[in-house]
């Protein structure tokens, strides 16, 4: 009755069967092994951003570049504020506002942007505080470039002359003369009636859409497997049938079609 496995159709049967559910679950693994790194990496965030705040400020240079292990760590830098930009769109408690960003021309030559603190309404330079005067030393948390398009950053361009959509690098260069740092901090203790800007979780270590985009792969590559064991069965099932009709004579008989009438 179950000879019918032998035969070159059952043969690529089984062999597809045997090489895609191996396949289905080591995807499945793999997308869950992502999703549970995200999750380590969310809480090991979240423990040194705890921890970061009670650390005691090391130099700039010696935290660059910033990456997972370094992005929200407390560092200090000297120099003389200059340039002065707004970066509008930000959100802060909910409440809508504008960060008022400082460049600080260091010693070395290159200006770190430097969030001087959060204020709320539109972007109105006129309600942005003049930054001190003199060389200053500053002190905040260490954070990578933005991107526009993630993590909320806008991406829209067209904005009036002393504004920028995101802190970077990138989108700096063309506003600010000289060298730039790869990087930027957020001041501990906001200047001058402005709300300091907490520090955000580094790219990629936070609970966010990609993490449970990851979960939900996880459960379609599952779902795949047990569809193909699934199918498998039902092919099985549909040949024994068969063969077990065909056996007892119960097969259904070919239709014949008429033969046409003819007059004559």
């Amino acid at each position: 009755m179950y000879r019918f496995l032998l035969t070159p159709r059952w043969w690529g049967i089984n062999v597809f069967v045997l090489l895609a559910i191996p396949f289905c679950v080591f995807m499945g693994s793999w997308q869950l092994s992502r999703f549970e790194g995200r999750v380590h990496d969310s809480r090991a965030a979240t423990e040194q951003a705890a921890s970061d705040q009670h650390e005691t400020a090391r130099p700039l240079d010696s935290m660059l570049p910033v990456d997972k292990a370094t992005s929200g760590r407390r560092v200090t830098a000297s120099g003389h504020y200059g340039k002065q930009l707004l970066v509008p769109g930000r959100q802060l408690d909910d409440k809508n506002g504008f960060y008022v960003l400082t460049l600080l021309r260091t010693d070395s030559g290159k200006a770190l942007p430097v969030v001087r603190g959060w204020l709320p309404g539109r972007a109105d330079a006129a309600k942005a505080p003049v930054p001190p005067s003199g060389e200053v030393t500053v002190t905040g948390a260490l954070q990578a470039s933005e991107t526009p398009g993630d993590n909320g950053v806008s991406a829209q361009g067209g904005l009036p002359a002393g504004q920028t959509a995101a802190i970077s690098s990138a989108s700096l260069v063309n506003l600010v003369p000289g060298p730039l740092y790869d990087a930027w901090i957020t001041l501990d203790k906001a200047d001058s009636g402005m709300k300091a800007v907490p520090a955000s979780a580094p790219e990629g270590t936070g609970l966010d859409l990609k993490a449970f985009q990851n979960l939900g792969y996880t459960g379609e590559w599952f779902v795949f497997a047990g569809f193909v064991v699934f199918m498998w069965f039902r092919l099985l099932r549909r040949e024994v049938e068969a063969a077990r009709d065909a056996e007892l004579g119960l097969t259904p008989e070919e239709e014949t079609t008429p033969a046409p009438v003819t007059s004559g």
